[in-house]
This record gives C-alpha cells, sequence and structure tokens, in this order.
C-alpha cells in the first residue's frame, strides 16, 4: 500500500499547489493569502475534529504547546508561500519551495557534522538544489522584459519583473525547512497523531483571526467562485497531508516513498503547463531540472 499512499500524497498536494495558485494569483485581491490561510484552518480543523473524536488521537494543552514553535513556523511559511503565488509562475515557485529538503540537509550537517553513513552523492544533491534555485534567481532577474511578456501571453497573466517574486518562495523554503528541523526534534517527544493534531488546531485559530482580519476588520466580502479554489486546495493540502504520515509509516520502504513524494513539484509544473498555461524559456525548465534532481536524490536518500 506504500506506493499507493504516496502516489496518493504526490497528487494530492501537486493539486494544492494548483489550486491555491487559482485561488491567489489575483493581484487585486491583497487579502487573498490570508483568505486561504482561513480555508486550510477552516479543513484541517474538521480532520483534527475527526481524528480526536473517532480515531481518539490523544490532545491537550500540554501537547499544543510542545509542537506550536514548530506549528508556527509551518503555518508562517506557508502564509508567505501563498502570498508570493500572486507574484510569480508556480512553475518557478513550487521548485524553490520543495528545496526546504536541501537546507534540512545542510542544517543537519551543521549541527550533527558529516556523518560516515552520508554518502558523498548527498553533497551532489544539496549543491544541484542551490545552484538551481540560485539559476533560476539569476535567470529571472536578466531576463528581457519583452520576451518575459511575449512568453506570458499565452496565460493571460503577466508578472512583472521583481526580487520580491524569488524572495517570498525563498522565505518559504527557508521557514519550512526550520520546521523540519524542529519537527525532528520535537517528536522524539510527541507521538505523531497527536503532532499532527495539534498543528491542524493551531491553524485553525490561525484561520479564525485571518478571518476576523479580514472580513471584520477590513470589511471584504467572500465571492464564492473567488474562494473555491481556496477550499479546493485546502482540501487536497490535508489529503496530502493524511497519505503523506501513512506513506512514511512504512519504515521498510521509506527509501522509495520519499522521492516519490518529494518530486510532487514536478507534477505541479505539468499541471501549471496544462492548465494555467504557463510558458517558461528553455533556461527556466533547465534551472528547475537541476533543482528536482537534486530534490529527488535528497528524498531518495532520506536526510
Amino acid at each position: 500500500m506504500w506506493l499507493w499512499f504516496s502516489l496518493a500524497a504526490l497528487l494530492f498536494w501537486s493539486g494544492s499547489d494548483l489550486f491555491s495558485k487559482i485561488g491567489c494569483q489575483d493581484s487585486r485581491d491583497r487579502y487573498s493569502h490570508l483568505k486561504m490561510v482561513t480555508a486550510v484552518g477552516v479543513v484541517m480543523g474538521l480532520h483534527a475534529a475527526y481524528e480526536v473524536f473517532f480515531n481518539g488521537v490523544e490532545i491537550n494543552w500540554s501537547i499544543i504547546v510542545t509542537y506550536l514553535p514548530v506549528s508556527c513556523l509551518y503555518i508562517l511559511s506557508m502564509t508567505i508561500g501563498y502570498l508570493g503565488l500572486r507574484y510569480i509562475e508556480l512553475s518557478i515557485s513550487s521548485p524553490i519551495c520543495n528545496s526546504s529538503g536541501a537546507i534540512v540537509a545542510v542544517l543537519t550537517l551543521a549541527t550533527a557534522g558529516l556523518s560516515e553513513d552520508l554518502p558523498p552523492i548527498s553533497l551532489v544533491a544539496v549543491a544541484l538544489v542551490c545552484l538551481g534555485v540560485i539559476g533560476l534567481g539569476f535567470i529571472e532577474a536578466h531576463e528581457d522584459e519583452d520576451l518575459r511578456r511575449a512568453r506570458q501571453d499565452a496565460s493571460n497573466h503577466h508578472y512583472a519583473k521583481s526580487f520580491l517574486a524569488i524572495l517570498l518562495p525563498v522565505i518559504y523554503c527557508l521557514l519550512d525547512a526550520l520546521g523540519t528541523f524542529a519537527d525532528s526534534i520535537v517528536l522524539e517527544k510527541l507521538d505523531e497523531d497527536s503532532a499532527n493534531v495539534a498543528y491542524e488546531l493551531t491553524f485553525l485559530v490561525m484561520g479564525i483571526i485571518c478571518a476576523f482580519y479580514v472580513l471584520v476588520i477590513k470589511k471584504q466580502k467572500l465571492i464564492a467562485r473567488q474562494e473555491a479554489p481556496k477550499y479546493t486546495g485546502a482540501i487536497f493540502e490535508t489529503a496530502g497531508q493524511f497519505f503523506y504520515i501513512y506513506a512514511l509509516a512504512d519504515s521498510s520502504h521509506v527509501a522509495f516513498s520519499a522521492p516519490i513524494i518529494s518530486s510532487y513539484c514536478v507534477a505541479s509544473v505539468l499541471w501549471s503547463r496544462l492548465f494555467l498555461k504557463e510558458k517558461l524559456s528553455w533556461k527556466h525548465y533547465m534551472a528547475i531540472a537541476v533543482t528536482v534532481a537534486g530534490i529527488i536524490i535528497l528524498g531518495i536518500l532520506d536526510i
């Protein structure tokens, strides 16, 4: 079953990328990223309630507080990621965001040192990811504006050249990596199911806070057709997390499931090409290929 769980996680998380992009790409909606946080919070809150009341997962204030720093890192990274989708193509954003595994590897090497069990290819993988991300940033910064506009005409959505466009997914990557690194430490004390419920409940609280700010303080209105992609993306995000946990639960096949799941950004790039009509230059695709190659190697090594 590990293979089906892994493929399900890949499809759901890449689907979450697609629908989150659709829900957050309107530059006229200054609060789309906060509405997306509310959508994810609502769906995750419902899933947390199911886990507690039907599956008997233990949850209390001590667990929530213990896991709170990790939850905050993840939620902040996702909020910034949703904001970033307003400024850049999903084809570029997703591979950068998924590079967090390389940062985790760097943090692990920095704190634990170079283990004898760590193959040299892991360093090559980290270098590939870093090279690919830096390459994407360089290409975005130096692309001719006329060529940029010409290739974006097909998608009917234009993005201006902007330092912020690359910076936001990079910040997401760094925060997500810190969250993952902290996760590995905190989960030595907590049950994984309880930690996941604590994360989902914290996301629910943040979703409620965002809803209050947007709807009550800023007096914004919700339009069903604009919110539907956000809640679809939220459902996909929560489902992906569910299948991810069960895929990795089969410890004997982690070496196979991890690279499958970690390559979901490849599917995200495919969906953006098929459904959003995003077109990139060959230089973009070369940099993405280098980044994805590093991500998959890290997934295989399961650092």
